[in-house]
């Protein structure tokens, strides 16, 4: 079943598109790519561009001290990395994060204080103090300041039929022209486990969703969101 958000009058639809923007959901002061997202209305703008972000960011990264211990995968001072894990650039590792067991990340801006489990991360953008401790996939992503995945969560970032993903806001869609684009997760939003985010779905800061939903769409910050459901149970003859 999936979650869904009731829908807002018109008249108040064009006044809080300013929801959407990059600095309305994140705080910019928790990420090294700062400048990136300075330079985007909307911070899906961005996911096309980490890639030459990080490599044209060479001289600031050794200036602050980061370390290139393969060709663009650079780690800043006190990250730890299981041998056991996949890690492939251009990537770059905040300082005093964690990269667990069975990790695997292909790409992105692992921020500072970020613990990362048996998940996947790929081309994706976390913010510091984020946690994906166990068993999700975060594709084409941004996850906000001190943001958590509960295990099992997929944020997914291709749609079936391969077309161009959009962002649906109430009964307007914003087409982003992507055709891989997975989810924008405000600061401070906690995911339940076994929750699946569908591509093009942002959610609004300090959110909580509750295990096991399915998420399309935008859903506002300060909410709580809650899947419905009910099972029957009858008598076996």
């Amino acid at each position: 079943m999936e979650t869904t958000v009731n829908e807002k009058p018109e008249s108040s639809q064009e006044s809080t598109l300013h929801e959407l923007d990059t600095q309305y959901l994140l705080d910019l002061e928790q990420t090294f790519a700062k400048d990136l997202l300075q330079s985007v209305q909307y911070s899906w703008e961005a996911i096309p561009l980490i890639k030459e972000y990080i490599i044209l960011s060479r001289e600031r990264l050794i200036s602050e001290g980061y370390e290139e211990i393969e060709e663009n995968i650079w780690v800043g001072e006190a990250v730890c990395i299981n041998e056991i894990s996949q890690i492939e650039g251009p990537l770059i590792i905040g300082r005093n994060s964690k990269i667990g067991f069975c990790a695997n990340i292909r790409g992105g801006i692992i921020g500072e204080n970020c613990e990362i489990g048996d998940s996947e991360i790929k081309n994706s953008i976390l913010f510091n103090g984020v946690k994906v401790p166990h068993k999700s996939y975060v594709g084409d992503s941004l996850l906000g300041y001190m943001v958590h995945l509960g295990c099992g969560t997929s944020c997914m970032n291709l749609k079936s039929i391969k077309s161009p993903v959009s962002v649906k806001f109430f009964d307007k869609k914003i087409n982003t022209g992507l055709r891989k684009f997975g989810s924008i997760l405000g600061d401070f939003v906690d995911i339940g486990g076994n929750s699946t985010l569908n591509p093009g779905t942002v959610v609004g800061r300090n959110t909580t969703i509750y295990s096991g939903s399915l998420l399309s769409g935008y859903v506002p910050g300060n909410s709580i969101c809650k899947t419905k459901s009910s099972i029957e149970i009858v008598e076996k003859i």
